[in-house]
């Protein structure tokens, strides 16, 4: 995590420009949005650029260079990029390609890079292999392309790896303003979460959205979120590679429910950082925290003058964390005044055409509405294209909503189900009174979703550190179920009662010690109900010595006291995740655990209150709480349980490689857990 800082970068009086078209383009880029600071361009022949005077070398510069745009091929990237360190000069983007990205014909591309870094030294550089940086704020560019932005006094931040989305991004006609693009490209030294902690300092700044392609430092990312959170300035990011999951061999089942981009999405809501899928998303997320930041709570009404556009509506909302709540008691008079007697009333709300094109009651209406109480009102509204229709009364209604959000107060979005039925003017002026202008009805709802996420973990305490040891190297080992489960049990996870054994007779014999009905199991095999190593119920010395001597078995057995039918059978996992290292995973677990997809991730360490929220979420809870009259389960001691599992994962943070407990046994209230089947593999 770099301490290197980036305000002179980032909002630079005077720029350095190195090389040829590029560097051209980065002064004609500065020119059009009207830079007022100093450009000085390098140049080994040419006497001037653009009309400013060339230098031949940062010697011979009259100052250090707030900033600096290195054009020029990778070898002499190195050695301008000393040449500025030594000279005090306030960071450079390095363009050049062919560093650690570099394909096989370019195999010293990682030994490049190092060289890069200590020609740096403590001077800041974004890339290599990107193009920059766009500051539309104070018309400063260190950007050799083509832009869609303009000058503004404020605006949300974006920040990405890939140059060509970056410039996409900036040619969004939603009427977001961006105040900031930036790319990282390789990310050599400074990353992605770097940049984001030093633009949310600049007070002009409300938001920020990060298209990520993969995270560096947890330390970085948890700093990041911390300053979002004091600053009140959120952080939205779009992670690709959704479909990545762990490389590690799957010998438990934990593997096949904790991949890697759900162990993102656990670590990145706990942190108070939202997520989204796509760009568009990315962009209508961005607009709804620019105006208001996150919202309270998930609640949203709705209003539109046709029955199909309220379905559509209620339909987005299934599957997301919104709700649309039924209108208060208060509300349903001044509605009916509004709209007459042949509407409705309900949330989402047909309005019908009666008011159209009377601004007077349209007002009215939507203030009725927005005075429920709902942390976002939404009034759909697609605008007819202006080449062919009249927009007139389509604008008229934008008004009433402009002037009831100012009447009541309430935060107001205007929806264009499609985007293209959103103009960018239309866009701008709804922004510009504090209306959100959504292009998409499920970017609008799925912006919503995230933004109340967001707030509702604002609401909440800080988050603990998160667990981040480094792993030790060393052989990795399986231990048996049996020294599995003494290693579990000293740690007060409950564990039936058990004992090992080495032959059929001794089995029988251990079996007769526990008290029948028994367990048997052959030790030293993964998956044992699927390699016919485990028998149920054996009601006496016969039945034992017969199942051992059937039975397949690489370490002895294991006989355990039969347990009593439960209430429900979870999954209690720990996966070590590349980036994230150790995390817990909760699910339906027995046989049920791919059939029924129910799981949540925890980010490690985490408090009991965090794992009753955790096993509320399943939908294996409704057993826990007595499903239809049936017995409940013992929800404290399986707290305690997963707190106990919790706790052995965090205590062995650096040798552990996997924890599976599976099932652990639900049994009715008052009469505790049991983990009936456990591994554990870690290094020596």
């Amino acid at each position: 995590m770099t301490s290197r800082p980036l305000d002179r970068l980032l909002r630079p009086q005077t720029i350095a420009v190195f090389g040829g078209r590029e560097a051209r383009r980065v002064i004609e880029q500065c020119d059009r949005m009207g830079f007022a600071g100093e450009i000085w361009p390098v140049h080994p022949r040419l006497d001037d650029v653009l009309g400013r005077h060339c230098y031949r070398s940062v010697a011979d510069f009259p100052s250090a260079p707030d900033a600096s745009f290195v054009g020029v091929n990778r070898m002499l990237t190195v050695e301008i990029v000393r040449a500025l360190s030594e000279a005090g000069a306030g960071g450079a983007v390095c363009y050049a390609s062919g560093f650690s990205e570099a394909t096989a014909e370019l195999d010293d591309g990682a030994r490049l890079q190092q060289s890069l870094l200590s020609a740096a030294g403590d001077m800041p550089i974004l890339g290599p292999n990107c193009y920059g940086l766009i500051n539309g704020l104070d018309g400063a560019l260190l950007w050799p392309d083509q832009h869609g932005m303009r000058r503004l006094e404020k605006g949300v931040a974006i920040l990405t790896q890939s140059s060509n989305i970056a410039i996409n991004l900036t040619m969004q006609t939603r009427g977001l303003p961006i105040a900031y693009v930036v790319t990282a490209g390789n990310q050599a030294q400074t990353s992605l979460a770097d940049i984001a902690c030093a633009l949310i300092e600049d007070p002009r700044v409300t938001a920020v959205g990060l298209h990520v392609e993969g995270f560096g430092q947890i330390a970085s990312l948890e700093r990041l979120a911390a300053i979002a959170r004091r600053s009140k300035k959120p952080v939205v990011v779009l992670k690709v590679g959704r479909s990545e999951q762990a490389k590690h061999a799957a010998v438990s089942h934990t593997a096949s429910l904790a991949g890697s981009d759900a162990v993102a999405d656990a670590v990145l809501a706990r942190l108070g950082i939202g997520r989204v899928q796509s760009l568009p998303a990315l962009l209508e997320t961005l607009k709804l925290l620019h105006i208001a930041g996150p919202l309270p709570c998930n609640s949203i009404s709705s209003m539109s003058c046709s029955g199909g556009e309220a379905s559509l509506m209620a339909d987005a909302a299934v599957g997301r964390n919104v709700e649309f709540p039924a209108l208060q008691p208060q509300q349903l008079p001044r509605l009916r005044r509004a709209l007459g007697e042949m509407v409705a009333l309900a949330n989402p709300l047909d309005y019908h055409t009666f008011v159209w094109g009377d601004v007077v009651r349209q007002t009215e209406a939507f203030s009725a509405m927005f005075e429920g109480d709902y942390a976002l009102n939404l009034v759909v509204l697609d605008i007819p294209r202006g080449d062919r229709c009249d927009a007139s009364e389509w604008v008229m209604t934008a008004d009433a909503v402009i002037a009831a959000a100012s009447a009541t107060g309430a935060l107001a979005g205007v929806l264009a189900t499609l985007p293209e039925n959103m103009p960018e003017l239309v866009a701008e002026r709804l922004m510009a009174n504090g209306i959100v202008a959504f292009s998409g009805t499920d970017e609008a709802i799925i912006a919503a979703e995230v933004s109340a996420g967001i707030g509702d973990a604002w609401g909440r305490p800080p988050p603990l550190h998160l667990l981040n040891v480094v792993p030790v190297d060393g052989e990795l080992e399986t231990l048996t179920e049996a020294d599995a489960k003494i290693e579990l049990a000293a740690c007060g996870l409950p564990v039936p009662r058990g004992l090992q054994a080495f032959s059929p007779g001794e089995a029988a014999a251990q079996a007769e010690r526990l008290g029948f009905p028994v367990v048997l199991k052959g030790l030293g095999i993964a998956h044992k109900t699927e390699a016919g190593a485990v028998v149920l119920n054996l009601k006496d010395i016969e039945a034992v010595t017969k199942a051992a001597a059937e039975m397949a078995s690489n370490a002895g057995y294991l006989v355990e006291k039969m347990i009593d039918p439960p209430v429900a059978e979870l999954i209690v996992g720990a996966m070590r995740d590349p980036v994230f290292g150790l995390s817990l995973t909760l699910g339906a677990g027995g046989i049920f655990v791919e059939l029924l997809e129910d799981s949540v991730i925890l980010p490690l360490p985490a408090t009991k209150t965090q794992i009753h929220a955790a096993i509320s979420r399943l939908k294996l809870a409704k057993l826990i709480y007595g499903y239809r009259g049936r017995s409940r389960g013992d929800l404290e001691a399986t707290v305690d349980a997963v707190a106990a599992a919790a706790e052995y994962v965090v205590k062995n943070a650096a040798r552990l490689e996997e924890l599976d407990i599976n099932p652990l046994m639900v049994l009715p209230e008052g009469q505790g857990v049991a983990a009936v089947d456990a591994l554990i593999r870690r290094r020596r």
